[in-house]
């Protein structure tokens, strides 16, 4: 090769080190040896991975025999799954949801938008204990959301998986606690990391059916939107070219999901509403989940410790003067900075942010981990065109010597953040593992249930005195509807009359909630849990002299409502008692006549 002289510093010194030493000689066993290593170091990773994180959603999901976790939505899913299945079999899809006929989902408007989770679900309804069969579907569901951005790391050869590992499992407390619950977010999450994967290998054309899948599959397809836009956006800032296919591309495909649905076109109007009830900046119109209101500041930092402090290193790590090859790296910080503005206005961004806050920190991070060589790209365009010939060459011993050196270093210090990172996973685990424990049993409200289906007949609508219960009744006693359940905001998008009347009764400031009952909800059942809030409710309503007392455990009771106003059961007991005696004293007295 013709010697290439330059008058740049740091060329000559590179051309001067590069003379100084003989080439290493390095044998045809040992190449191949690296090439197989090289080749085997991915699929390790993975697997090994793999085990962990089974492992570890294992353990949290079993540490409570109640379908995960913090509210009933689960038995929800997992029953409605199954009558999805029952209905393919009898020729009826989808069956009609007559189950909350007084809100928006009445058997004419009902939209399902988990519809393609919920077929997912459908193989897990055929365990015998359907309840079980929900665990496993949670669990697995939760590790292939956490292994599907771990793949995108492995896959995109980010340096030193196992750190990256570690980060994912241990990034956020409320990650791992909502991961674990029998819903659709955990799908969402590896239909994501599918679509970013074709983002950033440009393979654009297949953005159209997985938003499609998205679509049919649960509403937060509008992320996929999002990233798809994002990428356009970063391109055209980094390469100065306009990639439109990616946006058109999941347009496309979500308007055919929309489209091509077997509830359109009320999918569209319910879509409509959820963004116009729940994006808005102004308080809710009626009270929601704990899911759409935010966290505390510092119950935010500190439960996501983990998740900002690789924000802080993503940030801090970013080549904010470099626009060639920084297109990964920025569409991270972007997408995983709105994401951390979402999860600051609602908690259920939680299962969004702490993940996406980690790949951005090992995409940012990578070119650093990358070594001299990658450092090396950094220099000015013009130095390294003075640089290549002498970067050709095979590497000489002293160079490499150092990159041994380097390497052994990098690795020292990622073995030792490898440590911390599993030590701060496992306490992670562990705290969650407790917090899971506590889910109320899956069995509280069985027996008032069944009481419920062998007594009241069917298809009567029962007056529910918490909708967060809902789920639970579905679950345990399909045979009868009931007021309000999912979302309060149903009950008050199709009637905010009678929702606020719900919530006076339910809250205890209708007196005689009786008639109101009858003539408003055209209810006789009453299900009420024992939980404080509702003993005014329950007080007024046996005080009215309206209901019947019918069926009470340590952890539900069941309210029946008289035909006509009588006394209350203690006056009408005390009454009984009374004319007992008088019966007794009567006839004793005649007894006594001479």
């Amino acid at each position: 090769m013709e010697k290439v002289e330059s008058h740049h510093p740091a060329a000559r010194d590179v051309a001067r080190r590069s003379d100084d030493a003989a080439p290493p000689i390095i044998t045809a066993d040992e190449a191949t040896i690296r090439a197989r290593l090289w080749t085997l170091a991915p699929t390790l990773h993975l697997v090994a991975g793999a085990v962990v994180i089974g492992a570890v959603f294992y353990w949290l999901q079993f540490s409570t025999r109640a379908i995960c976790c913090g509210d009933f939505d689960g038995y929800y899913h997992i029953r409605w799954s199954q009558l999805l299945w029952d209905g393919l079999r009898q020729g009826q899809f989808p069956p009609a949801f007559t189950w909350l006929p007084l809100t928006t989902l009445n058997p004419q408007d009902y939209v399902d938008h988990h519809l393609l989770f919920h077929v997912l679900q459908i193989p897990f309804t055929w365990f015998r204990d359907v309840r079980l069969g929900a665990k496993v579907s949670a669990a697995l569901f939760a590790g292939l959301a956490v292994f599907s951005c771990y793949w995108l790391v492995v896959r995109h050869r980010v340096s030193y998986p196992p750190v990256w590992l570690f980060a994912l499992l241990g990034c956020s407390a409320p990650f791992l606690y909502r991961m674990n619950m029998a819903k659709a977010m955990s799908v969402s999450i590896v239909l994501l990391i599918v679509g970013i994967h074709l983002l950033f290998t440009r393979r654009y054309v297949w953005l159209l059916p997985l938003a499609f899948v998205f679509t049919l599959t649960y509403d937060m397809f509008v992320l996929l939107g999002v990233a798809a836009a994002l990428w356009t956006a970063v391109l055209l800032w980094s390469e100065r070219r306009l990639h439109w296919q990616p946006p058109v591309y999941v347009g496309a495909g979500i308007l055919t999901g929309l489209i091509i649905n077997p509830y359109f076109p009320k999918n569209v109007q319910l879509l409509a509403a959820h963004v116009a009830m729940k994006v808005t900046a102004a308080g809710f119109s009626t009270a929601v989940g704990n899911e759409w209101y935010p966290y505390d500041s510092w119950d935010f930092f500190n439960n996501c410790l983990l998740a900002f402090v690789a924000m802080f290193a993503g940030y801090v790590a970013f080549q904010w003067r470099e626009r060639e090859g920084s297109a990964r790296p920025l569409f991270f910080l972007i997408f995983s900075t709105l994401l951390l503005i979402a999860n600051a206005r609602w908690r259920r961004f939680a299962e969004y942010w702490p993940p996406f806050a980690v790949l951005f920190a090992a995409f940012s991070l990578q070119p650093l981990l990358a070594g001299a060589r990658a450092a090396l790209h950094q220099l000015p365009s013009e130095v390294l065109n003075d640089l290549q010939p002498f970067l050709d060459r095979q590497e000489r011993a002293e160079t490499l010597e150092r990159e041994r050196e380097r390497k052994k270093a990098g690795l020292a210090v990622a073995a030792f953040t490898g440590v911390l990172l599993a030590i701060w996973m496992g306490f992670t685990v562990l705290r969650e593992t407790r917090e899971i424990a506590d889910s109320a049993p899956p069995e509280d409200y069985s027996a008032g249930l069944a009481w419920l289906r062998r007594n009241a007949p069917a298809g009567q609508l029962v007056f529910n005195t918490d909708w967060d219960d809902f789920p639970k009744l579905f679950y345990y006693d399909p045979t009868h509807a009931y007021v309000s359940g999912l979302d309060p905001t149903y009950l008050h998008d199709q009637n905010p009359e009678l929702s606020k009347l719900y919530e006076q009764i339910t809250l205890g400031k209708e007196k005689d909630p009786g008639p109101l009952l009858r003539d408003r909800f055209g209810a006789r059942y009453v299900f009420t849990d024992n939980e404080e809030v509702h003993d005014a409710f329950y007080n007024n309503a046996l005080d009215s002299g309206w209901f019947d007392e019918v069926y009470t455990d340590e952890h539900c009771t069941i309210l029946y409502l008289r035909d006509q106003k009588g006394l209350p059961p203690g006056d009408e007991m005390e009454m009984e008692d009374e004319e007992e005696k008088a019966t007794e004293g009567g006839a004793s007295a005649q007894g006594n006549e001479p």
